[in-house]
């Protein structure tokens, strides 16, 4: 049996499985065909605009107000040389940053390849 016969010889099993969604047409027995590669990566993608730099910082606010992200001890907040969105994990009791997305090393590395001004080394500061 070859790869391409495996890919033809297999049944579709539509007819055992239980809607997972609240879809009308799956509930009905209308059989849906898989979305292809390009529809998924458009439907990735979308049409969203980029929001500004103003409206990351209202939504990272509104996030830090939240009861739940301060429950569990949750931090968001905007890298201001990198413009990067950073979610913080701190300990209750101690106030201590237990882990932090992303890390300061790879802030540290997106400011040295974003910035075009040091045309020597981009990411080693040392002589030999």
């Amino acid at each position: 049996m070859t790869i391409d016969s495996i890919g033809t010889a297999t049944t579709s099993r539509t007819a055992d499985r239980a809607p997972v969604s609240g879809d009308a047409s799956v509930a009905a027995g209308v059989a849906r065909a898989p979305a292809t590669a390009v529809d998924t990566a458009n439907a990735v993608k979308g049409n969203a605009a980029v929001p500004s730099l103003d409206q990351v910082n209202e939504a990272v606010s509104q996030l830090n107000k939240s009861a739940q992200a301060k429950s569990q001890g949750l931090e968001f907040s905007v890298d201001s040389d990198t413009k990067r969105t950073v979610v913080k994990v701190i300990d209750q009791s101690t106030k201590e940053v237990l882990r932090q997305i992303p890390t300061p090393e790879a802030l540290e590395i997106a400011k040295a390849l974003e910035s075009k001004s040091s045309s020597t080394g981009l990411l080693i500061q040392q002589t030999a």
